[in-house]
């Protein structure tokens, strides 16, 4: 295919997306957005994230200058 049929095959392509408007059903979004209340009701089975905050300074005096490079870092 030659790049005009090419280019006018793509800008017919955007011109449909572009005004294309479906058929919006309201009521079904308005169920979809007003069916749950809260997540913990739709996933009671879902475990509580752990406590991690025990774990936070723990190794934070070993590695103190962990993202210091000495200014030796290349950029560009």
């Amino acid at each position: 295919m030659g790049r005009g049929r090419q280019k006018a095959k793509a800008t017919k392509q955007a011109r449909e997306m572009k005004y294309f408007t479906p058929n919006t059903d309201y009521s079904a979004l308005q169920r979809e957005l007003s069916g749950a209340k809260s997540a913990s009701a739709r996933y009671p089975e879902e475990p509580a994230e752990p406590d991690y905050s025990e774990y936070e300074d723990k190794y934070a005096d070993q590695f103190d200058d962990w993202d210091d490079d000495g200014g030796t870092r290349r950029i560009g």
